[in-house]
């Protein structure tokens, strides 16, 4: 009895991983936007884009869903050249080459029909905290035209607040703010079957 109760909760498990399915992020059509209040007067913007991902989405059962995603730290943009040379100073991140942010799914929580909350791990500056994004999936369906036409594609937004001081960036807060709120746009192809 214990093996059948083995097998059949083994062929389940076998069955749910079977229904995600391995989508790639478009690089350019998926960006991390940030922003934050630099002394009360103005909010400035920043930016990362070109960076590499993968979704394992199940849409019979989003739960069952994962993401991960890397980007190089010294790909931000800011539009400022001289305020991108101070991140990645020692006052902030002190970043090198081949220093990345990270982020990797731990759970998903449905919470509508398109809605749902992403709990994982953001790593960033080699110190790891636990955040939320509130995420909602903009729509799904084949890609409408070009080499990828036909591709099932997915794409979602998603927001989220940090505090820059739990990952050890806080220089100049409070008069620079420690919140820094992000936007994320990420588009999605199922990747081929190898």
């Amino acid at each position: 009895m214990k093996s059948l109760l083995l097998a059949t909760t083994l062929a389940a498990s076998a069955s749910l991983a079977a229904a995600a399915e391995r989508y790639t992020l478009d690089a350019s059509h998926s960006q991390v936007i940030f922003s934050y209040s630099h002394l009360g007067f103005s909010t400035t913007f920043g930016m990362f884009s070109g960076f590499e991902g993968e979704i394992m989405f199940d849409q019979e059962n989003p739960a069952n869903s994962s993401v991960t995603v890397s980007m190089p730290t010294k790909s931000m943009f800011t539009g400022w050249e001289a305020r991108e040379e101070h991140f990645m100073s020692d006052d902030f991140f002190g970043a090198t080459d081949e220093d990345l942010i990270t982020f990797t799914s731990t759970s998903i929580e449905v919470t509508g029909e398109d809605t749902a909350l992403i709990t994982g791990d953001l790593t960033m500056n080699d110190i790891t905290n636990s955040v939320v994004l509130d995420a909602t999936l903009n729509q799904t369906g084949p890609y409408p035209f070009g080499p990828k036409q036909g591709t099932p594609t997915a794409g979602f937004n998603a927001t989220t607040t940090i505090l820059r001081s739990d990952f050890g960036v806080g220089a100049f807060a409070p008069a620079v703010s420690d919140e820094v709120e992000v936007q994320i746009s990420i588009e999605a192809l199922q990747a081929e079957s190898s």
